[in-house]
């Protein structure tokens, strides 16, 4: 859903009246919904629980989607899409402390099996939203694809919605944004996962226009796009296996952004002499958002602390990576060509290093938890 809208932004706007700006504030939404309402998932939780909390973001997520396909209003449209992102906002942020309840000593495998479900989606929300709406006649029709997918979803989840966790030994049943946001850990994994989130959002947002922009027709830059999407499928499930395994893996880690700052290299210096090369390089570079989802389920010992550091992590991170994209466009426009911009995006991975390096360390973040 997050993704499937930019696809079609210029048919959308045309028929409900957006104008420039309200169609920029719609592709920034997604990031600006994760923060807010990320922030206040975990204590949404500890009120209803977190199976009904996320029942309720998935019925939220079906609505706002349905609903907005009915309106011809712009305000409206922006309304019900903040409703439907603020759904899955809470429930990408509760995921992996019920990953910690339910499968505490597989938390890899249960972490690798929802990342790769993530990654198809998006692969699917931003492949086949321009195809569906050539065929069934419009962007309203293609966005239902979305609304079926959310209606599934939560027809599976209501049966764990009346779910009541039994005590844990050790769990710390409150643990707040504040004390998270007063352990380096949490600040770590909060400034990885901005980093990482401004790069991801940015190559799904620019890349095809890089790409354009030296002379590449339209369908092979939406090929681009495709692989710099597609190749994370198989990331997504082998990577968070890996990090359940693994008590430092930072070279997994320094890999990845490796790859990451070598595709923009190539992007920069020679867009069409390797394009497929660069966009499957900035693939396997995005491959630190499943690292980071294995983090939050091995970087804390109880389902509480791992919302909290879930939570704290997401809000602050988009909050950062909201700027990535608007800062690209932003530099494009001001410099009229992308090696100012990408020279930005590649500056990011200073402190994306840094802030890693220190969060795939062998630590939980109850140990740094204030007194």
């Amino acid at each position: 859903m997050a993704v499937s809208v930019g696809p079609v932004l210029q048919e959308i706007s045309r028929d409900i009246g957006l104008s420039g700006t309200s169609a920029g504030l719609l592709t920034s939404l997604p990031t600006l919904c994760f923060a807010a309402f990320g922030a206040l998932a975990p204590g949404f939780a500890r009120r209803v629980g977190a199976h009904t909390a996320i029942a309720l973001s998935l019925a939220a997520l079906v609505l706002g989607q349905a609903a907005r396909l009915l309106t011809s209003s712009s305000v409206a449209f922006l309304g019900l899409s903040v409703l439907a992102l603020g759904g899955m906002a809470v429930a990408n942020v509760l995921l992996p402390s019920l990953v910690r309840e339910h499968y505490p000593h597989r938390v890899g495998l249960a972490t690798a099996l929802y990342s790769l479900t993530m990654t198809i989606g998006v692969t699917l929300a931003s492949s086949v939203t321009v195809p569906l709406a050539h065929a069934l006649g419009g962007w309203r029709a293609s966005l239902t694809a979305g609304v079926i997918a959310a209606a599934v979803a939560l027809a599976c989840w209501l049966p764990l919605a009346r779910h009541r966790p039994a005590p844990h030994h050790g769990d710390i049943r409150h643990v707040s944004l504040r004390m998270i946001a007063r352990t380096k850990l949490g600040w770590a994994l909060a400034i990885m996962f901005g980093c990482q989130s401004a790069q991801a959002y940015t190559i799904f947002g620019w890349l095809p226009s890089v790409y354009r922009s030296a002379g590449m027709d339209e369908v092979n830059a939406g090929l681009m796009l495709g692989i710099a999407t597609g190749v994370g499928i198989i990331p997504s499930f082998l990577i968070p296996a890996y990090v359940a395994r693994t008590r430092n893996p930072s070279i997994l880690f320094l890999s990845i952004v490796a790859c990451l700052a070598a595709g923009y290299l190539g992007l920069m210096l020679d867009p069409l002499g390797f394009p497929a090369l660069w966009a499957l390089l900035l693939a396997l570079g995005t491959a630190s958002f499943p690292l980071l989802l294995a983090l939050f389920g091995t970087r804390a010992r109880t389902p509480t602390a791992t919302a909290a550091l879930s939570g704290f992590a997401q809000s602050v991170g988009y909050s950062l990576a909201s700027l990535g994209p608007l800062s690209f466009g932003l530099l494009h426009t001001v410099t009229g060509g992308w090696t100012v911009p990408i020279s930005v995006q590649l500056s990011l991975t200073v402190p994306m290093v840094i802030a890693g390096l220190y969060a795939c360390r062998p630590q939980v973040v109850e140990d740094q938890l204030p007194a």
